[in-house]
């Protein structure tokens, strides 16, 4: 998909625009810094929280400025200067959550500030009434039925002001919200694209567009403005496109450029450690995140999901109660606190708190796919599947909830079923052995074990192919068949090593007198672990992890 956005129109007032200049390599991390502080800024006088606190904490891993390099806010406008009151007033309205009360005052405004705070409130009142009626009116299973009756009357609005070049980033920002939220991607790809060109310091617009790219290629034919900011989009798009190893290496540039301090990159680390399931790698760096930054909360969902597959009871008990301590209302408290009562077994209780988490915030993916979980231990086939409908409504991306459908369709005994949502999950992760399994699973019930052994050749490179097949003939005891397929992994770069180091292993279990397994295998796609004909039951973490070691 290619994005149009090879002129865009540059709208950022001519008092703003100067400093809002932008360096394209890491070479002044002082400038760098003077830019961040000064996008906190203007994020957190238009109500854009989350994009102030990331571009704060960005800085504050910086070292401090002096005195006289300190810059001052920018010069105001006589157009601010006209609507300074009733921006003043409304901000303080907006700040308390009284969306209609300041769009009222700021009608008629013309800064761009003043307009931004209006159209935003607007957008924002239309979402708060969304989510008060589905809490209201609804079941948690049913969100996304209740829309935001102020959307369709923004984007006229909107449009009107992008044809004629009236809107500044934050404008077009704001603009592709509302298209995606209206379901125009291909249009909220573009505006977002046309945003991070005219106003590359929002962290927000670059978030956007990451959240609807669904693969490299689609990445690839984006027209994205050369700029310092564009490494941090490619680390976290990489991570939420599975592609670990390149963006371990992004965040690892990052570091060695001058943010080594920074907490959010050590913590998309500890999530791209996760993603891969290297349990152990991940668990030490929230670890010492947590020493380094105690009342953080982000992330810490991610962090009880680690201590949940190693069943650490009282750890996860500690992370609890620590967060209720800190903030009981947020959403990854609760959903922390879920998977306590998972790992006690008190389904119920768990999915009384993702319930809850969703009530605060029911695009939260985490709480989607985890009450799906619970649903099935529960045994409630069809409530499981509702939910894991949701979680891809918010990200078509989530494989944990297409492999939670084919486990449920499983269940179910609907092969045909099951083998559409496993192949949907096993293209998100084609080299995840458990999507492997599961569709070999599949194959081997609707007696199709050609089919099945064409999918590993299809879908995966020879030498992961060979690598996986090692492993399992080498759990299997079938020394013979694993050493075959070690030597063929020494004839490919990327697991030479993993094949030598196997083939010591043969050799010495050999020389100790190890005698090989004299039980039947299972087909070469299924290994023994989960050979057995009923469908395994007990939750399959919903961050890539899991207790079964392919």
């Amino acid at each position: 998909m290619a994005a149009s956005t090879s002129m865009v129109p540059v709208a950022v007032t001519a008092a703003v625009a100067p400093v809002l200049s932008i360096n394209s390599d890491f070479s002044d991390l002082r400038e760098i810094k003077k830019q961040l502080l000064l996008i906190a800024g203007l994020t957190r006088e238009r109500g854009l929280l989350h994009s102030s606190k990331w571009s704060a904490e960005l800085a504050f891993s910086l070292p401090a400025l002096p005195l006289a390099e300190l810059q001052p806010p920018p010069p105001i406008t006589e157009e601010d200067a006209q609507d300074m009151d009733a921006y003043t007033l409304a901000k303080a309205y907006f700040d308390v959550k009284e969306y209609d009360r300041a769009a009222h005052f700021l009608h008629g405004c013309n800064s761009k500030k003043a307009y931004f705070l209006y159209m935003y409130s607007r957008y924002l009142s239309g979402e708060k009434k969304k989510d008060d009626e589905t809490v209201d009116s609804l079941g948690p299973l049913e969100k996304g039925q209740v829309k935001n009756e102020a959307l369709r009357e923004l984007r006229v609005e909107l449009s009107k002001k992008h044809q004629a070049r009236e809107l500044d980033g934050f404008g077009l920002y704001l603009y592709g919200v509302v298209l995606r939220k209206l379901d125009l991607v291909k249009e909220a790809i573009d505006v977002f694209v046309e945003a991070t060109h005219v106003l590359p310091l929002h962290w927000g617009a670059w978030l956007e567009l990451c959240n609807l790219i669904t693969d490299k290629e689609m990445l690839k034919f984006l027209s994205l403005p050369d700029t310092w900011m564009k490494e941090f989009f490619l680390a976290h798009i990489y991570t939420e496109l599975q592609l670990i190893e390149e963006a371990l290496q992004k965040y690892q540039n990052l570091i060695d450029v001058g943010f080594s301090k920074s907490s959010y990159i050590v913590s998309q680390i500890a999530v791209a450690y996760h993603n891969i399931r290297d349990i152990d790698k991940a668990l030490s760096i929230f670890n010492e995140l947590r020493k380094q930054d105690p009342y953080r909360i982000e992330n810490m969902d991610t962090f009880s999901n680690l201590l949940y597959v190693r069943s650490m009871k009282s750890e996860l008990s500690y992370l609890a109660h620590n967060l209720c301590e800190i903030d009981k209302y947020r959403v990854e408290t609760c959903c922390v606190i879920g998977n306590y009562y998972s790992l006690r077994s008190q389904h119920e209780k768990a999915a009384l708190y993702f319930q809850r988490a969703l009530k605060l915030n029911p695009r939260y993916l985490g709480a989607w796919t985890l009450m799906g979980h619970e649903y099935m231990e529960m045994k409630n086939t069809s409530a499981a599947i509702q939910a894991y409908r949701h979680a891809i409504e918010v990200n078509k991306r989530d494989y944990r909830a297409w492999y939670g459908l084919g486990q449920t369709y499983e269940i179910l005994k609907m092969p045909f079923y099951c083998l559409y949502y496993y192949r949907r999950a096993h293209q998100l992760r084609p080299n995840d052995s458990r999507m492997l399994v599961a569709l070999g699973e599949c194959y081997e019930k609707l007696n199709q074990l050609v089919e099945a052994k064409k999918e590993i050749v299809e879908h995966l490179e020879e030498s992961t192919a060979f690598r996986y097949l090692a492993q399992y003939y080498f759990k299997c005891k079938l020394w013979d068949e694993a050493s075959t397929c070690a030597q063929k992994c020494c004839a490919f770069n990327d697991t030479r090593e993993e094949g030598k180091a196997l083939l010591r292993q043969i050799l010495q279990l050999r020389n100790q007198g190890e005698t090989p397994t004299t039980e039947v295998p299972a087909p070469f796609f299924l290994p023994a672990s989960l050979s057995a004909n009923n469908t395994p039951t007990r939750r399959v973490s919903p961050l890539n992890l899991s207790s079964v070691t392919p």
